[in-house]
């Protein structure tokens, strides 16, 4: 079973789904990080229906020359002409398609998630890229970070950020409906208050659990990044400091020194950051 993750990204909203997401208008390019698979709008080809109608035409003369030159052969008219039919009609749809800007289609897989509103994009678009610099730093980790395991952490970390976010989302809109509710011009004790009221109380509770849950996933994955990335610029200048060591000790005669500066605190600091993301 795949354990690929599929997020779309266009100017309305962000799709996260299990399943590769497609494109309702335009084109997308996709790119693949991992288990990752990120599709992003391409840039529309600009092209106004009268030049998409110049090409089309173009390609419809060169192919009724072949088509020409086929039957001359004694090939039946009928099949040269419906393939350059066929042809033609794709080439159209095509240079259409690149024209207009890319939109990504609404899953209907009932488990993938679509983030609209701007606060819970933005939030999902940060952690996206900081999981970037979190793979930035595999490489230098290598003994100390298992890449298979870490990415399935770091891919599942991300997933559940998505479906913590799609509900806060929900939560957002339920909220400002019962908060709207509060102007109602209707007695403090009508039985609709208090189910409003309770309902209120609720709806503000969940929107504090997911809120604490979405940011223990967002401090566990901006954790690994520095963690990780501040063990790299430490091994950088343990190497600068040992060299300038050696150098110095050739220069002064006096034997260079054993010790250099250590790295387990960060070392065990990288490993804690990782244990944290895969919690």
């Amino acid at each position: 079973m795949s354990t690929d993750l599929h997020i779309g990204t266009d100017a309305e909203k962000v799709v996260v789904s299990a399943r590769p997401v497609r494109v309702r208008t335009g084109r997308a390019r996709r790119r693949r990080t991992g288990s990752i698979v990120e599709a992003r709008p391409r840039t529309p080809s600009g092209r106004t229906r009268e030049a998409r109608a110049a090409n089309a035409g173009r390609l419809a003369l060169c192919l009724l020359l072949v088509s020409a030159v086929l039957w001359a052969t004694g090939l039946a008219w009928w099949l040269p002409a419906a393939v350059s039919a066929g042809l033609v009609v794709q080439f159209w749809r095509a240079q259409a398609r690149a024209a207009r800007t890319a939109v990504f289609a609404v899953p209907r897989d009932p488990q993938a998630r679509v983030l609209w509103t701007e606060p819970e994009r933005d939030a999902f678009a940060r952690a996206l890229a900081v999981s970037h610099r979190v793979r930035r730093t595999w490489p230098a980790l290598a003994g100390m970070v298992d890449p298979v395991l870490a990415d399935h952490s770091l891919t599942g970390a991300l997933d559940e950020l998505a479906g913590l976010l799609a509900r806060r989302q929900e939560l957002r809109r339920v909220r400002a409906g019962l908060h709207a509710t509060r102007d109602a011009d209707i007695p403090a004790d009508s039985p609709a208050r208090i189910a409003a009221d309770v309902q209120g109380r609720r709806a503000d509770e969940l929107w504090r659990e997911t809120g604490a849950a979405a940011n223990r996933i967002l401090r566990a994955i901006d954790a690994a990044a520095r963690a990780g990335e501040s063990f790299i610029s430490e091994q950088r200048v343990a190497a600068t400091a040992r060299h300038a060591e050696r150098a110095l000790a050739r220069v002064g005669g006096a034997p260079a020194a054993e010790s250099g500066p250590e790295l387990a605190d960060r070392t065990a600091a990288v490993i804690a950051a990782y244990r944290d993301l895969m919690v």
